[in-house]
């Protein structure tokens, strides 16, 4: 059976598509024309050896063999970069101060920096994992260089809005949904802290009653407590326990909560090429994540 090599550049144009929704955006994005785009599409199919997309209403979606196909494009441009960035960088060195909430220790953490020191060996990163408050401030002092931090308001002058993402109510994974018990018994961190304002908010104005029935400086304290009963917190997908669900407010009473911001906050110095590339490392990362929470 003859050995199939696929292209990068197709897989690329493959990929972006899918992201943007439109590869006619696609084309813009890379420069290319859509005439050009469609011919590489059309060398993706054959390569597979099957359809990777079908009829959906006016547009076009995935089959599942473009489903899986999309999986491994993903992984083969992750690996293709990296190489490329070893090879082009590595005599990179200096040092990267990284700044992270908790929710993104096991979501991002091993998989960035895995990436970024396999590459860049000779560069030592300090990573901070602190609440959003410390981390704005050391920042803005220039103590750390990189900080992502949730937010509900517009960014300071060295902050970037990154994402919108939706919080959640979370419970037991064991538990069936239900209606409300008042006084609904909340798992939250203690304050200040922007997500427990938004929940308490949020149940004030649809006049629901609640009471704190766990607080902690810990996030994997809070995921803990409401794991084990003790009330519902709330949260982002990510980086969300096995042991916890989602719950539906539709299905219980809950009030729907807002979307919550993340930005990229820099120290206010000119960046040097480690923190630039871990930079783009960390976004590439989260844009990952988002989307996977929003096929989920």
């Amino acid at each position: 059976m003859r050995q199939i090599s696929f292209d990068i550049d197709v897989l690329r144009t493959f990929t972006t598509g899918i992201d943007l929704g439109s590869y006619a955006k696609a084309a813009d994005r890379l420069g290319r024309s859509t005439s050009a785009v469609s011919a590489q599409l059309k060398k993706l199919e054959e390569q597979a050896g099957a359809p990777i997309f079908r009829k959906a209403g006016r547009g076009l979606a995935l089959t599942e063999a473009g489903q899986t196909l999309l999986g491994y494009a993903r992984r083969l441009l992750d690996l293709n970069d990296e190489t490329a960035s070893a090879v082009r960088g590595v005599e990179l060195e200096g040092e990267v101060k990284l700044g992270l909430q908790e929710d993104f220790g096991e979501a991002l953490l091993s998989d960035v920096l895995g990436r970024f020191m396999r590459a860049h060996p000779k560069v030592r990163v300090e990573v901070c994992v602190a609440r959003s408050t410390e981390l704005r401030e050391r920042a803005a002092l220039g103590r750390i260089d990189l900080a992502l931090i949730w937010e509900g308001g517009t960014p300071a002058l060295n902050g970037e809005r990154v994402a919108d993402l939706p919080l959640c109510w979370i419970g037991p994974a064991q538990d069936a949904a239900g209606p409300v018990v008042s006084p609904l018994s909340l798992v939250l961190l203690d304050a200040p802290c922007l997500l427990r304002d938004l929940a308490e908010s949020a149940l004030d104005s649809a006049g629901i009653a609640w009471r704190h029935a766990f607080t902690s400086a810990s996030l994997s304290a809070l995921w803990a407590a409401s794991a084990a009963g003790l009330g519902l917190t709330v949260r982002t997908p990510i980086g969300l326990p096995a042991s916890l669900r989602i719950i539906n407010p539709q299905e219980t009473g809950l009030p729907a909560l807002p979307l919550i911001g993340l930005s990229l906050y820099r120290a206010q110095t000119t960046a040097g090429p480690a923190v630039k590339r871990l930079e783009e490392l960390l976004l590439q990362a989260v844009h990952e994540t988002i989307r996977r929470i929003a096929a989920a």
